[in-house]
């Protein structure tokens, strides 16, 4: 059993950034992708960003790509959302998720994961 605890969130203002940091107990995170994904009010869990075991490989959102960065510490069982020009749209709270043994095309998927933590709230102002 894994538990993942995610932090970092807060309320910023447009323009500014955040770090969201997930930390993992109770397995071997090296053998665990690492996504995050977040959900706004009324809306569906929308997919963020994905990170393989070893890092070697991460995807993004369009909506997040050239302002976010996913990246992890194996050593650290962490995994990071580096959040820059945050914008209103961004506001939601996030998650992080951990699945093993996916194949590319489903690093995109909620239902990939299997554990996940309990979010974290961001909230981004005009």
């Amino acid at each position: 059993q894994v538990q993942l605890v995610e932090s970092g969130g807060g309320s910023v203002q447009a323009g500014n950034s955040l770090r969201l940091s997930c930390t993992a107990s109770g397995g071997t995170f090296s053998s665990y992708a690492m996504a995050w994904f977040r959900q706004a009010p009324g809306k569906e869990r929308e997919f963020i960003s994905a990170i393989r075991e070893r890092g070697g490989t991460t995807i993004y959102a369009d909506s997040v790509k050239g302002r976010f960065t996913i990246s992890r510490d194996n050593a650290k069982n962490t995994v990071y959302l580096q959040m820059n020009g945050l914008k209103p749209e961004d506001t939601a709270v996030y998650y992080c998720g951990a699945g093993q043994r996916m194949i590319l095309s489903s690093l995109r998927r909620d239902s990939a994961y299997v554990y996940w933590g309990q979010g974290t709230q961001v909230t981004v102002s005009s």
